[in-house]
């Protein structure tokens, strides 16, 4: 698995299917859906399956073989 990538947010906390736009580990809303869905994304070593899901500063989301750490 690659080294994580720090994305930097605006805010204190971002939905998961905003990060992984943002982050460049998909290329569509539509996408985050459905790798969501399929419990391809895991946060903090977890799978998550609720795109809704709301990160905190701190959190490591991998999907692919790529992982994002959010920071301020």
């Amino acid at each position: 698995m690659s080294e994580p990538v720090e994305v930097p947010i605006d805010d204190d906390v971002i939905r998961l299917g905003q990060f992984l736009k943002l982050a460049n580990l998909i290329e569509s809303g539509s996408e985050a859906k459905t790798v969501i869905a399929a419990g391809l994304v895991r946060v903090n070593d977890e799978v998550e399956v609720r795109r809704g899901r709301q990160l905190h500063i701190g959190d490591v989301v991998a999907i692919a073989g790529h992982k994002a750490i959010v920071s301020a």
